[in-house]
C-alpha cells in the first residue's frame, strides 16, 4: 500500500531501517573501565587530525562544520584534545558523537520501495578528530593481520592491483594450459550484519589492546541515528548490529572479520586453491568483494561451502542470486550455488572466462562515447540557455530544438 502522510512516511523509514540495525540479540552493554592504557593523545595528534579531515562535507546532527575548526586553529586543537583525552581516559564519548543521520539516495527502481535507495550517513566532524587518532593507533595491528590478498582501503593497493592481479593470473593459467574456476561471492548487507560481540572477541583474538577495544565498545554501545527524508526526519533509534556507516574506522574492522572467516575457513592452507609461480592462491579480496579460485570444480565447491559455512557463524550470509561462478576450462557437472557466466564485472573491469582484454577496450571506449555525447548535449543546452532565443536561428526555439 502507498503512504502518503508524512508521518507514515517517516515511521516506514525507520521501520526499514531498523530491520537491519536492531540485534536479536541482548544488547552489549559495556560499562567497564580499562585502566591499562595507551599512551597518552598528543595535541600534534590532533592536529594531524584536524587538518586531514576533507572539508565541504555535510555535518553531523551538531551542525559544526569541520572548516570552523580549522579557522581556529591553535584554540580549537587546544579544545578538541582536551575532548579527545578525556574520552580516552574515560572510554566514555559525547552523545553527540555516537549519532549518525542516515539520508536515503534513490537507486534503480521503483521510488516506493525502501530497498532501492541506498544510504549515506553524516556523522559529527568533531567526531572525525578522535576517530582518525583512534584509527592510527589501530593501523599497525591491522596491517600486522591483513595478508596482501586484502586490497581493501589499504594504503598504497587499489581495485587496479586486484584487477591487474586476475589478469596475471588467468594469463599465467594460459600459459601452462591450466584451467581455473572462480567463484564472486556477494554479501547480503554485509557491513550491516557485524556482529558487535563476535566482532570485540575477534578483535581481542587478533591481539588488539583491551584500552582500544574498550574505546570501540563504548562508541558502539550507545549510538543512535535517525533518517532524514523529504518529509522530515524520524524518532532517533538505537543500533545494535553491523559497523557504523560514514566512519572511518568501519572499514578496517570489517577487513578484521571478514579476515577471522577466511582464516576458520582454511584459505591459507599450503594446498588450498590455485598453485602458480611457486605459492598457492585460493582468492583475491576488496572489503567484502571476495574471489575464490581453484583448479577443479570439486575444489572450488569445498572452498566455497567452507565460507559459506563460516561466514553464517559471525552472521554473514552470502547472496546466491548474485554470486557467480566463472570457469576457464570445461565444466561436468556443475552443482555448485551461483549463477555461472562468462564474463564479470569484477571491481569495475569487465574480466571474460578467456582472459582476453580486448571485451573490456571495447566496453570502455563505449562507456567514454556515451559520457561524452552526455557532455555535448549538457553544453549545447547551456549554450542555448545563456545565449537565449536570437541565437537559436531564424524561425524556431527552444522547444523545437530540444522537445
Amino acid at each position: 500500500m502507498d503512504l502518503i502522510e508524512a508521518e507514515d512516511i517517516k515511521k516506514r523509514w525507520q521501520e526499514y531501517t531498523e530491520l537491519y540495525k536492531k540485534d536479536l540479540h541482548d544488547p552489549d552493554n559495556h560499562d567497564g573501565v580499562i585502566t591499562d592504557l595507551e599512551p597518552d593523545i598528543l595535541e600534534c595528534e590532533v592536529k594531524w587530525a584536524l587538518e586531514s579531515i576533507t572539508t565541504n562535507k555535510a555535518g553531523g546532527d551538531d551542525g559544526i562544520p569541520v572548516e570552523l575548526f580549522q579557522i581556529l586553529k591553535n584554540d580549537a586543537v587546544k579544545v578538541l584534545h582536551s575532548i579527545c583525552q578525556q574520552i580516552w581516559k574515560t572510554q566514555q564519548w559525547p552523545q553527540d558523537w555516537r549519532r549518525s543521520v542516515f539520508i536515503p539516495i534513490p537507486k534503480k527502481g521503483n521510488a516506493k520501495e525502501c530497498s532501492n535507495y541506498r544510504t549515506i550517513a553524516l556523522i559529527s566532524c568533531a567526531s572525525k578528530v578522535m576517530l582518525k587518532i583512534l584509527q592510527a593507533r589501530l593501523q599497525q595491528y591491522v596491517n600486522h593481520e591483513l595478508p596482501n590478498v586484502q586490497a581493501g582501503f589499504r594504503k598504497g593497493r587499489g581495485t587496479r592491483d586486484q584487477i591487474a592481479n586476475i589478469l596475471w593470473i588467468m594469463e599465467k593459467a594460459r600459459e601452462f594450459q591450466k584451467n581455473i574456476y572462480f567463484c564472486f561471492i556477494d554479501y547480503a548487507k554485509a557491513f550491516d550484519c557485524v556482529d558487535h560481540k563476535k566482532l570485540w572477541k575477534i578483535l581481542q583474538e587478533m591481539g588488539i589492546p583491551d584500552h582500544l577495544i574498550c574505546l570501540l565498545r563504548t562508541l558502539y554501545a550507545g549510538q543512535g541515528a535517525t533518517v532524514r527524508t523529504g518529509h522530515g526526519t524520524t524518532d532517533w533509534f538505537q543500533i545494535g548490529k553491523g559497523v557504523r556507516q560514514g566512519c572511518i574506522l568501519s572499514p578496517c574492522l570489517f577487513n578484521l572479520y571478514e579476515e577471522y572467516i577466511m582464516r576458520n575457513a582454511g584459505l591459507e592452507e599450503a594446498q588450498a586453491g590455485i598453485k602458480i609461480a611457486g605459492r598457492n592462491l585460493s582468492n583475491l579480496r576488496y572489503a567484502d568483494d571476495t574471489t575464490l579460485m581453484a583448479e577443479s570444480e570439486e575444489e572450488l565447491k569445498r572452498l566455497l561451502m567452507k565460507v559459506k559455512v563460516e561466514s553464517e557463524k559471525v552472521g554473514l550470509k552470502l547472496n546466491i542470486q548474485k554470486t557467480k561462478i566463472m570457469a576457464s576450462g570445461p565444466t561436468t557437472s556443475w552443482e555448485i550455488d551461483g549463477e555461472t557466466v562468462s564474463d564479470f564485472i569484477f571491481l569495475g573491469s569487465k574480466v571474460t572466462a578467456d582472459g582476453d582484454c580486448s571485451h573490456e577496450i571495447k566496453r570502455r571506449l563505449l562507456l567514454r562515447r556515451k559520457v561524452m555525447t552526455n557532455q555535448h548535449i549538457q553544453k549545447q543546452r547551456r549554450y542555448f540557455a545563456n545565449k537565449g532565443p536570437s541565437s537559436q536561428g531564424y524561425g524556431f526555439s527552444c522547444g523545437h530544438v530540444w522537445m
